[in-house]
């Protein structure tokens, strides 16, 4: 059984950083690759970044690159999502997933969800 739990989120100002972290439970000897997602309200579900099990290879959305920074420790079964320079335009709900599907930034291509963590980015 896949499981997430993202925390870390919170109210900051434009310009602040955070890190979101998602702990993850997964069965023995199974490689996931993992990804952030985030949902505003009334929008879709809009990838923000990705990386491999072993954390080599990442990938960003445009709108991130630069500015926030995905990594993993295999070892606490961890992924964290850095962010720095936020943004009003990065409020939403932010949520890990792990990937089964092709697409790095689709989300039908994640099985397995977390409950989200709310940012909220004020000016």
């Amino acid at each position: 059984q896949v499981q997430m739990v993202e925390s870390g989120g919170g109210l900051v100002q434009a310009g602040d950083s955070l890190t979101l972290s998602c702990e993850f439970t997964i069965p023995t000897f199974s490689h996931y690759a993992m990804g952030w997602f985030r949902q505003a309200p009334g929008q879709a579900r809009e990838f923000v970044a990705a990386l491999t099990w072993s954390g080599i290879q990442t990938y960003y959305a445009d709108s991130v690159k630069g500015r926030f920074t995905i990594s993993r420790d295999n070892a606490k079964n961890m992924v964290y999502l850095t962010m720095n320079n936020l943004k009003p335009e990065d409020t939403a709900v932010y949520y890990c997933g792990s990937r089964t599907g092709p697409h790095w930034d689709d989300p039908t291509s994640y099985d397995f969800w977390g409950q989200g963590t709310q940012v909220t980015v004020s000016s």
